[in-house]
């Protein structure tokens, strides 16, 4: 740019923003608290963003919680595929998101993993925590089930949340195409009904999940040796 130009140049009349990405952590007080959801399929690494987000607020001074619900470990952990994991404090139905966090004598941040199985007044909680206490809140979860039907938690989330993320590690389905949404694999074949939360992972047990892509979620399509819907029987839980 020429002397001239700069010359020219009228001064800014706005101030600058600054993006904060997922792993910054921002000094209590200086700006008013958020409510995050950062929503992907299985294997995304929701779990492995949360425990790092935990670990960059922690080490600048913060204080916060870890939540959790049913994870793939059975017990009150956060825990990725990777490796990672941590003690956390597990959400039953029961609980009272306010009054536990306003129990200690400051939280600054709550890491909410598994948030889609929270119940939708928690949910509410956690928007009460923001609005009323400054807590930033941020949330990990699946946005829909095994029959591609949102969580009501996460629908909540959608609705109440200040930002919602999707994430961009990249899943990918059996056929290449990039992995939208969870299948239930009960005895080898896709289940349509059932229980919305049943607990598995993505071995080789009676009971799994597996992401696939949008055009194989619908047509019940597992992959090279898998059981069709047809293949499977009358009754089996893959029967469309």
């Amino acid at each position: 740019m020429s002397h001239e130009v700069m010359g020219q140049a009228k001064p800014l009349s706005w101030r600058p923003v600054t993006e904060l990405s997922a792993l910054s952590a921002v000094p209590s007080g200086a700006r008013d608290a958020v409510l995050k959801f950062y929503f992907g399929p299985m294997d995304c690494g929701k779990s492995t963003l949360a425990l790092q987000m935990n670990y960059n607020h922690g080490r600048q001074g913060r204080r916060g919680l870890v939540l959790t619900k049913h994870d793939r470990s059975g017990g009150p952990k956060v825990t990725s595929r990777i490796g990672l994991g941590l003690e956390a404090i597990e959400v039953e139905d029961s609980v009272d998101l306010v009054r536990l966090v306003t129990a200690h004598d400051r939280i600054d941040y709550l890491i909410c993993d598994e948030a889609c199985f929270y119940t939708v007044e928690q949910i509410e909680q956690l928007a009460d925590l923001v609005d009323g206490h400054g807590v930033d809140v941020y949330a990990f979860g699946l946005a829909s089930d095994f029959r591609s039907v949102m969580f009501p938690a996460a629908q909540r989330l959608f609705e109440l949340a200040d930002e919602v993320c999707r994430l961009q590690v990249e899943v990918l389905c059996w056929c290449g195409r990039p992995g939208q949404l969870n299948a239930r694999i009960v005895g080898g074949a896709m289940a349509r009904t059932g229980e919305q939360v049943v607990i598995g992972d993505t071995d080789a047990a009676h009971v799994r999940y597996q992401v696939l892509c949008r055009r194989h979620h619908r047509a019940g399509q597992l992959g090279e040796g898998a059981l069709s819907p047809l293949e499977a029987g009358p009754g089996a839980p893959g029967r469309l």
